[in-house]
């Protein structure tokens, strides 16, 4: 027994150094650094035609990520284009009514009816003025003005079959054909549409954190082809007990340190502070807490969020729970 007694005293000042290391550490919590996620997806199915960016890419928005290759929309534009011929020569017909021939025939039509209908009439006023005088006959008149009021009668149903056909078809023909037309455009432009869905385009500036596929695989519709960063939404996540969140309140201005950057100190505020419900989402290391406590969540936002944008992603960040209690 006596050649461990020795060991016991370094033994105690071991333990005794360890405990006072975790006490005066207690007072920095380690978090992440994280920024909000983008994923772009497709809204139509097509093979992947070229990759214009890489991993790790800042693009701009607006700028060209992926270009598919959508043979369909092809055959469907010619279709839709196709449709809308027809449905305009339609509404062509149904508004300009008969053709150039026709109107000619039917005006040659009414001109000799009405020759007829003049030659009745005057042969009319001759027999009048003869059976006044009994010099014919009253069947003969009654011949006569028969044959008038048929002339008279062939003439205004030419005058206004040649109306009709001057002023086009119906209005609900007219109509009907206008709506088949409209509906011809609408296609053209949704396959105008599907077409432009062949170039994935950046919604914002961000950092390309991975791309999902490679040259000539499938995407289907609303599979995410690139998932990515928005630079300047940078803020940091801290998993806290319930002990250590009573000088914590929303608002509350804070130092935040980022290690590999030789402990760069950023000034930055407490946004949110919300329960934690699953413990996969811990974001401190080795956080040191009772499991009858409840942990907590806090959202930290830089100030200058622009002047934050170089910081990497997933990084370790520091805060300092003694600067918030001198605060």
């Amino acid at each position: 027994m006596k050649r461990y007694t020795f060991f016991l005293p370094v033994f105690l000042l071991t333990v005794v150094a360890c405990k006072n290391e975790k006490k005066n550490t207690d007072h920095i919590i380690e978090g992440k650094v994280e920024r909000d996620q983008l994923s772009v997806v497709t809204k139509v199915p097509g093979k992947i035609e070229k990759i214009l960016v890489s991993e790790g890419q800042h693009v701009l928005k607006g700028d060209t990520l992926i270009i598919l290759q959508i043979p369909e929309v092809a055959a469907k534009e010619e279709q839709a284009k196709g449709a809308l011929d027809a449905a305009q020569a339609q509404y062509n017909m149904a508004k300009k009514g008969a053709t150039d021939g026709q109107i000619k025939q039917l005006n040659a039509k009414v001109a000799g009816l009405k020759e007829q209908l003049d030659f009745a009439e005057k042969s009319l006023k001759r027999l009048s003025n003869l059976l006044q005088d009994s010099l014919v006959p009253q069947q003969k008149y009654d011949e006569v003005y028969a044959k008038y009021q048929g002339a008279k009668n062939q003439y205004i149903a030419a005058v206004a079959e040649l109306h009709d056909v001057q002023n086009g078809a119906r209005v609900e023909q007219q109509q009907m054909a206008l709506g088949q037309k409209e509906r011809a455009l609408g296609a053209v432009n949704e396959v105008s549409i599907a077409a432009q869905e062949r170039f994935l385009i950046a919604p914002q500036d961000m950092t390309i954190e991975s791309i999902n596929l490679k040259v000539g695989e499938l995407a289907l519709a609303g599979y995410a082809i690139v998932a990515g960063y928005l630079d300047e939404t940078t803020y940091f996540r801290f998993t806290l007990p319930e002990q250590k969140i009573a000088n914590l309140k929303p608002n509350m201005q804070v130092d935040i340190r980022i290690p590999y950057k030789d402990n760069l100190v950023i000034k930055a505020q407490v946004a949110t502070i919300k329960a934690l419900n699953s413990y996969a989402n811990i974001a401190t290391a080795y956080p040191d807490f009772d499991q009858q406590e409840s942990l907590f969540e806090i959202k930290v936002v830089p100030v200058d969020r622009i002047g934050a944008k170089d910081i990497l992603t997933k990084s370790n960040a520091r805060l300092d729970l003694n600067t918030i209690h001198a605060q």
